[in-house]
């Protein structure tokens, strides 16, 4: 029989992706039908440690017993809504109560149960056994539009004006969303438009009807949230990335907001002199060169890797070596094969999440550099200034990889080691105390060029060519030299294919 092992898995499931989209709602509780364990962090802790995700005091878990697999949850359903009444903690609030993998496994469908108890309430089936993060957040945002949203709408209204804006996407667990949402809110405001609901980010349950007031929908993220676009049958338009992608969005969304071109122009020219400067200045300098030369991959979610992949690839002219996007597609790499390349030859940038950062360290792979792109990681995006989208973006990143490109030549040049103690400075800091006259030195041959054995020479160019292009010269030099000092210290007058192979290991 075969097993497929899956490794390292990126994704959470449709729970935890319906919680992140409810979780959003000032005016909801929602009580998970969950046994204790992790499912309770979403409550009862931060479920992204280094995400500054806040506490979610909407939530409340039902602590399924063991009794409760036999017989059924819904005396602990009962239980916990009882006890949420009695603490005051549902007025003023609807009720949605989640399923969860293990109570689906027990298919504990409470439907009408949860109708019988609260007429208003509701009951979410959020498929946590069959589906992942990105199809629990459409499915919970279908979810809330249709039960909370469309009845209350009056079919074929117009919206509430021609340059009225929903986006449709940030919430809760989404990398880096406090700083591209800022960024697209002010490419919006440039051309005209007036932001009408951040949906679900900065929205409510009840505030849902008037997401039908928009008369365009900008979709933050390629991997969720375009369902709810469509369902709302108003023209729409994704974030954009770099400039040329960001340049036509704003083109094609002024247009769709009847905004003058000369208004949508001069934006964009003035947008060029200011936030987009540092792009052009570091393209005029000598920096300019290297980014051909070098290349990338990229595992994040869809938005980040096409978004990347065109302003990288296109724009920039960099190499993609290969990305992987989530929900990931039948032609990309598995975290497995993801491992595997990375092993075998790790490109010079890797955007990412923690596991190619630990991949990464698995292969010492020092001459690469890892940049967060995606959750889960330590790393922490919470600020408006670290955006990937639009013109901020296009600046940001740019300015991320050269200063990368800087630390990767810093990293390979020869630099003298101080030495501390009886060789370093004195007591106190002051100069070091004279030194009784040495004996005279021996002769120094660490500057003569050793001989290379074939074999050796074969091993050394094989190993540059894992090396990014931009820092093959000064690990060439260092390894060099880290082969022939072994080979001395042995007392051999020639570099052998066991001594590269030792310097190779030891990280030279």
């Amino acid at each position: 029989m075969d097993i497929t092992l899956i490794r390292d898995i990126s994704d959470s499931s449709s729970y935890w992706g319906a919680s992140w989209v409810f979780g959003c709602f000032p005016d909801v509780h929602m009580v998970c039908d969950a046994p204790i364990g992790c499912y309770n962090l979403l409550g009862m802790a931060v479920t992204n440690y280094t995400d500054a995700l806040p506490h979610m005091a909407n939530l409340t878990p039902t602590s399924i017993r063991e009794e409760d697999v036999m017989t059924g949850t819904a005396k602990a359903l009962k239980r916990t809504i009882d006890d949420l009444r009695s603490l005051g903690r549902l007025e003023g609030k609807r009720l949605i109560v989640l399923s969860t993998a293990e109570s689906e496994m027990i298919s504990a469908d409470h439907t009408k149960y949860v109708a019988q108890i609260d007429p208003e309430a509701r009951f979410f089936w959020s498929q946590s056994l069959e589906q992942d993060e990105w199809q629990g957040r459409d499915h919970a945002l279908l979810f809330a539009w249709e039960e909370y949203g469309k009845p209350f709408v009056t079919p074929g209204a117009p919206p509430r004006a021609a340059n009225v804006v929903n986006i449709i996407g940030p919430s809760m667990g989404c990398f880096n969303a406090p700083a591209d949402l800022h960024e697209l809110k002010r490419l919006i405001a440039g051309v005209g438009g007036e932001i009408n609901l951040v949906y679900p980010y900065a929205g409510s349950i009840a505030g849902t009807p008037h997401l039908a007031d928009a008369a365009v929908n900008v979709v933050l993220y390629r991997e969720f949230g375009e369902p709810l676009a469509q369902a709302l049958a108003r023209p729409y338009l994704f974030a954009p990335f770099g400039v040329f992608g960001t340049t036509a969005f704003l083109r094609e969304l002024g247009q769709l907001l009847g905004t003058p071109e000369a208004q949508v122009e001069a934006f964009i020219s003035n947008e060029k002199i200011t936030t987009l400067r540092p792009v052009w200045d570091l393209w005029r300098g000598p920096q300019s060169d290297w980014f051909a030369t070098v290349d990338c991959a990229i595992v994040a979610g869809r938005s980040y890797v096409e978004g990347l992949r065109q302003f990288l690839g296109e724009e920039l002219g960099m190499k993609v070596a290969w990305s992987s996007g989530r929900p990931r597609r039948e032609d990309e790499p598995d975290n497995i094969e993801i491992r595997r390349r990375l092993h075998t030859k790790a490109p010079a940038f890797i955007f990412g999440s923690i596991n190619e950062k630990i991949y990464l360290a698995e292969a010492n792979a020092r001459a690469s550099h890892f940049i967060p792109a995606t959750f889960p990681g330590p790393v922490v995006r919470s600020t408006t200034g670290t955006p990937f989208m639009g013109y901020a973006g296009a600046a940001n990143v740019m300015q991320e990889l050269v200063n990368r490109f800087y630390e990767m030549v810093f990293n390979f040049l020869p630099v003298e080691q101080v030495k501390t103690g009886a060789g370093g400075r004195g007591p106190g800091g002051g100069p070091p105390a004279a030194a009784a006259p040495a004996a005279p030195a021996a002769p120094d041959h660490s500057s003569e060029t050793l001989a290379w054995s074939k074999a050796a020479t074969d091993r050394l160019n094989a190993a540059i060519e894992q090396v990014p292009f931009l820092a093959r010269i000064s690990a060439s030099r260092a390894l060099r030299l880290a082969a022939e000092q072994a080979a001395r210290a042995c007392g051999e007058t020639v570099v052998s294919l066991e001594i590269i192979e030792s310097a190779i290991a030891h990280g030279a």
